[in-house]
């Protein structure tokens, strides 16, 4: 059976994959979960329209990084995380949250799409933080204080 997934689904695809799965899955898994609908024509031509939407949306936020890329070097963003005594979080800090962060700290929007960060931070201190678009990158700092939960 063809699918449209509309989340990321995990070992399936991704959001508006058209993806061939066995009816039963289909029926049983993703159509409850809200993880996929059913790939008619209407709903194939209604996902072309939002991708489009979607990727042009990228497009303006990805330009507006590249010209305000200078300013992205002098800004530091303080989060504040629960940690042990030895200075590690319980919750590793994820590129949504810096993004959340960033927006509220300094009113730029900077998607997590454009945070360079390989694996979620899981230490407090001060970490170098890189954001790209295109070829150009800069990197700013970030501060993670702890919250000690004993």
């Amino acid at each position: 059976m063809k699918v449209v997934l509309i989340k990321d689904t995990p070992k399936v695809g991704k959001k508006y994959d058209v993806k061939e799965v066995a009816a039963g899955y289909a029926e049983n898994f993703l159509f409850p979960k809200d993880l996929a609908k059913p790939a008619t024509p209407a709903f194939l031509a209604r996902i072309k329209v939002e991708r489009k939407q979607i990727e042009a949306e990228q497009k303006v936020h990805e330009d507006l990084l590249l010209k305000n890329i200078k300013d992205i070097a002098e800004i530091h963003i303080t989060l504040e995380e629960k940690a042990n005594e030895k200075g590690h979080l319980f919750a590793g800090v994820h590129k949504e949250e810096i993004s959340k962060a960033i927006k509220e700290q300094t009113h730029l929007d900077i998607l997590p799409d454009f945070i360079d960060l390989e694996h979620p931070i899981k230490e407090v201190g001060e970490h170098i933080i890189t954001v790209k678009a295109h070829d150009k990158e800069q990197a700013f700092k970030l501060t993670i204080n702890p919250i000690i939960e004993k």
